[in-house]
């Protein structure tokens, strides 16, 4: 029996499937989460190792950009902007193969606290401050990785509720999460109107 957790992120059991199983494919997926639906930005994974036949960062890191991008913007694509994401993907799998080793684990099981888990988070291409705080989140509330003070270090993303990716684990929980980001640009928008 696998001890890997069960993941519910994308709607597709083979690619919630490769983001359980794979730690660099979660991070992939959290980079993609950008300008673009989540879910579908979490199957991106799923999508390069199909077309790559690995996720090894060393090979991503080390594939002829031109080709790499060419296979991810391949339809259905990595992304909407697959030619920024799979050269930004790559210097992912530069950075993790380089600090890491190619373990992408090793960012969260090393970290000492959660502020220094946010900021080797943070350290990543791709990841600003919310992203690196809601990537922390996921880690914790889905993977139950938890150092001392990350809910200080991700803020109102530790919280119960449905804020982000990080508290999506069926359609229904992903719906909500929809309704809360749709919420939160409606009162931005009113609040500069």
């Amino acid at each position: 029996m696998s001890s890997t957790p069960a993941i519910h992120i994308t709607g597709d059991e083979t690619a919630d499937r490769v983001l359980a199983e794979d730690p660099f494919a979660l991070l992939v997926g959290m980079m993609l989460d950008q300008q673009y639906p989540m879910e579908h930005a979490f199957r991106g994974p799923a999508k390069v190792l199909e077309r790559f036949g690995t996720l090894d960062p060393a090979r991503i890191a080390a594939a002829d950009p031109e080709e790499f991008a060419s296979g991810c913007a391949t339809p259905p694509a990595i992304h909407r902007f697959p030619g920024s994401m799979a050269a930004r993907l790559q210097e992912l799998a530069a950075l993790v193969q380089e600090r890491y080793d190619g373990a992408a684990e090793r960012l969260w099981t090393e970290a000492t606290t959660g502020k220094d888990l946010l900021k080797r988070v943070q350290d990543l291409p791709g990841f600003g401050k919310q992203k690196a705080q809601i990537f922390v989140a996921l880690l914790a509330k889905q993977l139950d990785v938890r150092p001392d003070g990350w809910e200080q270090a991700v803020g109102d993303y530790a919280l119960e509720g449905y804020r982000s990716v990080a508290d999506v684990v069926d359609g229904d929980s992903l719906q909500k999460v929809r309704d809360f980001k749709k919420e939160k640009k409606a009162a931005a928008k009113a609040a500069r109107a």
